[in-house]
């Protein structure tokens, strides 16, 4: 593999470090710059894996790209931050429980997989499909970029579990029931709140999974994939880590007691994936990652929901911007919000992953940034920054062992057990 470019900080770093005479200037500047040998050296010895990012469609606007105008994740941007696979979703958002909304969310399904396709086929990308354990691990002994596929919400299955067969023919490999609100398949752990009527959906409509949804998790199983928790209610959560007979994950979930809000797991939910030894991937997601604590703040944030026309009174007033459907307000309305929370970095990220590591070890917590999907903090913004996280991991101590466990080891442990499962 390549060796991997300086971050621009760094760069500015060694300059600044290079004008000024100081011991202390340079013994600062050598110990930054030992610590990004030593992340260099992990990232090319490691399998690094991203547990989550969604497909951006070329040629198609979209405000969650970067400022390219191209996908956080694509092959370049990988390759320069050291990152090997990542997880590309299959992924729709809410949409009417009809014959006519399945039918556009299977449609969007297969477009976004026609577009990995298209990715892959382009030799100067040098990135395939990785279906198997084996299939990945030899795309990076031979320096290819690998994409894994996943899939998000059962919407697209519409009422049925007979097209998850056609999702893993596809290739898909991780399962995720939800996106934001309930399904036949699940409960969410995000309800839809419907602008016309005023009114929000059910904490609950299954009490977790119905049986459609338990049908799934069994066919899930059977083929060889890999359960993903993420977006699930608590409930339905529960009920999968119960009915699966491999490890599952959480492919974007943060921590529910270092940030308030729903979509964020439990200490509940955290201790049982430990116990059923699956891994939870960490977000670089701002919404995940602070929470409203000041009553000004949170006055201000529901303030601002008000005057985007979306539900104010809802608890967790900051996170569901998805519920905008102009683009041009959904856009003021995250600089509006961002301005109020402020700075966010890898420092806060990272405070996660050490939560989980406290509570059930470092063999259950890893990385899935859900870019193009509005992720993103300073220092960690697309695949390229990649290496700045495995910096940070260094200066608070966590060996070359414990980060290869959080950049990969982990996620390949549990889809090699679903895998010798199948079997």
């Amino acid at each position: 593999m390549p060796r991997l470019s300086l971050p621009l900080a760094l760069l500015i770093l060694v300059q600044i470090g290079c004008s000024n005479e100081s011991d202390e200037t340079k013994n600062s500047t050598d110990f930054d710059l030992s610590l990004l040998n030593r992340a260099q050296t992990i990232h090319a010895n490691a399998l690094t894996i991203d547990a989550h990012a969604d497909i951006e469609i070329p040629g198609k606007p979209s405000m969650y790209v970067g400022a390219d105008g191209l996908s956080k994740v694509t092959p370049k941007k990988m390759q320069k931050g050291g990152m090997d696979a990542v997880v590309m979703s299959l992924a729709v958002g809410p949409m009417p429980r009809t014959p006519q909304g399945y039918s556009n969310a299977k449609t969007i399904a297969q477009t976004k997989l026609s577009a990995v396709k298209a990715l892959v086929e382009y030799p100067a990308n040098n990135t395939v499909i990785a279906k198997t354990t084996d299939e990945l691990l030899s795309a990076h002994a031979n320096g290819k970029s690998a994409l894994i596929l996943g899939f998000q919400n059962a919407l697209i299955l519409g009422t049925e579990i007979n097209y998850i067969d056609s999702l893993y023919k596809s290739g898909v490999r991780v399962f995720a029931l939800t996106h934001m609100g309930h399904n036949d398949f699940a409960d969410s752990s995000r309800t839809l709140f419907d602008g016309d009527t005023g009114t929000r959906e059910p904490d609950a409509e299954h009490e977790g999974l119905s049986v459609l949804g338990k049908n799934a998790v069994r066919k899930i199983n059977q083929l060889g994939g890999i359960m993903d928790i993420s977006q699930l209610s608590t409930d339905a959560a529960m009920q999968v880590m119960a009915l699966s007979t491999t490890p599952v994950i959480a492919s974007h979930s943060n921590v529910k007691a270092l940030t308030n809000v729903s979509r964020n797991l439990s200490d509940e939910e955290i201790d049982r994936i430990g116990q059923t030894n699956g891994v939870i991937h960490i977000a670089p997601f701002r919404g995940y990652l602070f929470d409203s604590a000041d009553p000004e703040m949170d006055a201000n944030i529901r303030k601002i929901r008000r005057e985007s026309g979306i539900d104010e009174s809802y608890l967790y007033p900051f996170e569901l911007y998805w519920e905008i459907d102009d683009p041009v307000i959904k856009k003021d309305f995250l600089t509006r919000t961002s301005a109020l929370l402020g700075p966010i970095g890898i420092e806060e990220m990272l405070d996660h992953v050490d939560y989980i590591v406290k509570r059930i070890g470092i063999d259950h917590v890893g990385i899935g940034t859900d870019f193009n999907h509005g992720s993103g903090i300073i220092g960690f913004n697309d695949a390229s920054e990649a290496l700045n996280v495995t910096v940070e991991l260094l200066k608070r101590g966590y060996s070359e062992e414990d980060i290869t466990k959080i950049w990969g080891g982990n996620f390949m442990r549990v889809w090699k057990k679903a895998e010798t499962v199948k079997r």
